[in-house]
C-alpha cells in the first residue's frame, strides 16, 4: 500500500496550532491539523479575550478560535476533529514520523506539537458550575474584570504569589488560601506578597465550596484544616493558581521533557531534540502562557519546519 507522507502535521488547535497552520499553509506545506478533544484549546473556556491585538472591542475565546480556524482553512489547511493517541517519532534527519488517531496511521516529514497545557483545578463541582462566572485560572486573562472588587487566590507556589500580586494592583482586596502553614513560592515572591498591603494570607485554609446566584460567584467557602472551622469570604472572583499540566503524556519517553513535563526546545527556536519535530505554545512555555505568545511561537514553528524541509532537498 502506498504511504501518503505529509509534509506537515500539526497536533493541537489553540492559537499556536492554528497560527502554525496559517504559516505552514502559506508556505505550501499543505498542513493537516488534528484538533484533539478540546478544539480551540484553553481559550474556549475563556469568556472575554481583551488582550489579543486586533480586537479593539474584545472577543470571546471560542469566537477568536473560529476566526483563526477559518483563516487557516482559507489557505487549505485540512482540519481533522480527531485526537492523536500515539506517536512513533523518527530519530533520523529526513525520517518519517508516524502518528495514530485511534487506528488511523498518519505519516509526516515534520510534526508541530501544540497540545498546550491544562490548568489544574481542585476538582470541586462548584468550579465547573461557576467557570466563566467568576472562577478562573488566569489572572492576566481575567483580572481586569474584577477591578475594585474582592477576589480569592488559591495556591501556595510562585504561580499563586504572582497571580495575587498582579491582581492586588487591580482589585480592592486579595485573600490567599494556602493549604499548609507556609508558602512553596520562592523567597522573592513571598516578600512581594508580604509587602503588598491589600493581600491577606490565610494559612491552613482550603477552598471547599463556592456560592452565588445565577452561576455568578458571590462567596468562597473555606475550611481551616487545623480547627475544621468553616468560614465564608465575600468575593466576585476566585482564581485557582495551583499550576498547569502540559499535555505531553503521549510524547514521554520519545522527546526531551523538563522536570514538569514541558517539551524542551532549543533556545530561540521551536526545535526539539528530534529532527523534524517542533513544539509551540504552552506545551513548551510555562512562563508567559498567553494567547499572543502561543501564536508567535506557532509562527516560529511553521518557519522552522519549512526551513527543515528546504534543507532536506
Amino acid at each position: 500500500m502506498e504511504q501518503n507522507i505529509l509534509d506537515c502535521v500539526i497536533v493541537g488547535s489553540g492559537p499556536s496550532g492554528f497560527t502554525a497552520a496559517i504559516y505552514a499553509a502559506r508556505a505550501d506545506l499543505k498542513p493537516e491539523l488534528y484538533t484533539g478533544l478540546e478544539p480551540g484549546g484553553q481559550l474556549t473556556t475563556t469568556t472575554e479575550v481583551d488582550n489579543f491585538p486586533g480586537y479593539p472591542a474584545g472577543i470571546t475565546g471560542p469566537e477568536m478560535m473560529m476566526d483563526l480556524q477559518k483563516q487557516a482553512e482559507r489557505f487549505d489547511t485540512k482540519v481533522h476533529y480527531e485526537m492523536i493517541t500515539k506517536v512513533e517519532f523518527s530519530k533520523e534527519v529526513g525520517g518519517v514520523h508516524k502518528l495514530y488517531a485511534g487506528t488511523k496511521e498518519i505519516f509526516a516529514k515534520t510534526v508541530i506539537i501544540s497540545t498546550g497545557a491544562t490548568a489544574k483545578y481542585l476538582g470541586l463541582d462548584d468550579e465547573k458550575k461557576y467557570n466563566g462566572g467568576g472562577v478562573s485560572a488566569c489572572a492576566t486573562c481575567d483580572g481586569f474584570f474584577y477591578r475594585g472588587k474582592d477576589v480569592v487566590v488559591v495556591g501556595a507556589g510562585d504561580t499563586a504569589a504572582e497571580e495575587a500580586t498582579y491582581l492586588a494592583k487591580l482589585v480592592n482586596k486579595v485573600t490567599m488560601l494556602v493549604r499548609k502553614g507556609e508558602f512553596r513560592a520562592s523567597k522573592a515572591m513571598i516578600h512581594r506578597v508580604q509587602n503588598t498591603p491589600n493581600i491577606e494570607v490565610k494559612f491552613f485554609h482550603e477552598l471547599i465550596g463556592i456560592e452565588g446566584e445565577n452561576n455568578l460567584v458571590e462567596r468562597a467557602v473555606a475550611i481551616n484544616n487545623q480547627t475544621q472551622e468553616k468560614s465564608t469570604v465575600d468575593v466576585h472572583g476566585i482564581f485557582i493558581a495551583i499550576g498547569h499540566k502540559p499535555n505531553t503524556d503521549i510524547f514521554a519517553g520519545q522527546i526531551d521533557l523538563d522536570e514538569n513535563g514541558y517539551i524542551v526546545t532549543e533556545k530561540g527556536s521551536t526545535r526539539t531534540n528530534l529532527p523534524g519535530v517542533f513544539a509551540a505554545g504552552d506545551v513548551q512555555d510555562h512562563i508567559y502562557r498567553q494567547a499572543i505568545t502561543a501564536a508567535g511561537s506557532g509562527c516560529m514553528s511553521a518557519m522552522d519546519a519549512e526551513k527543515y524541509l528546504a534543507e532536506l532537498h
